[in-house]
């Protein structure tokens, strides 16, 4: 079964400095997944927080299934992410840290056909950081145009 839906977000990149990664699922109701499927999400303006101990993403944005009724889902609602006990607790002690947060990377759907996030625990770049990301990247990119020639 070869999925490819792969929906990003792009501008955590140059906004956060990752330093950790995790796969997360998410609980969804049967709405939601058909139209993550269809590939209409956006994840660009969620985040996630912490309630008793347990992780939920809040602002990520899943539109309404086309040929969903009455029972249809609210686009922004918060939804809770499913990891492991070890991993919560040890983004609890992590988040601690004055700086960091943790934000969703991409959305994906998994060989099962389970919806997954990858989160990140992030830290913030600063304007001179996000300079230097972008002179790297520049220099990358006459180097390999240079390699072409």
């Amino acid at each position: 079964m070869s999925n490819k839906i792969n929906i990003k977000n792009r501008k955590a990149k140059f906004e956060y400095e990752f330093l950790e990664t995790f796969t997360a699922g998410i609980q969804l109701t049967g709405t939601e997944i058909k139209s993550i499927r269809a590939g209409k999400a956006n994840i660009a303006d969620g985040y996630c927080f912490f309630n008793n101990d347990e992780l939920f993403v809040k602002n990520v944005f899943i539109a309404e299934y086309e040929q969903g009724t009455y029972n249809n889902h609210e686009p922004r609602r918060v939804r809770k992410l499913l990891l492991n006990r070890s991993e919560l607790d040890k983004l609890v002690k992590k988040k601690k840290d004055v700086g960091l947060t943790i934000i969703p990377v991409s959305l994906f759907i998994n060989n099962k056909g389970y919806a997954k996030l990858e989160i990140a625990l992030a830290k913030g770049k600063k304007l001179h950081d996000k300079r230097e990301t972008l002179k790297a990247k520049d220099t990358k990119r006459e180097m390999d145009r240079a390699k072409k020639f």
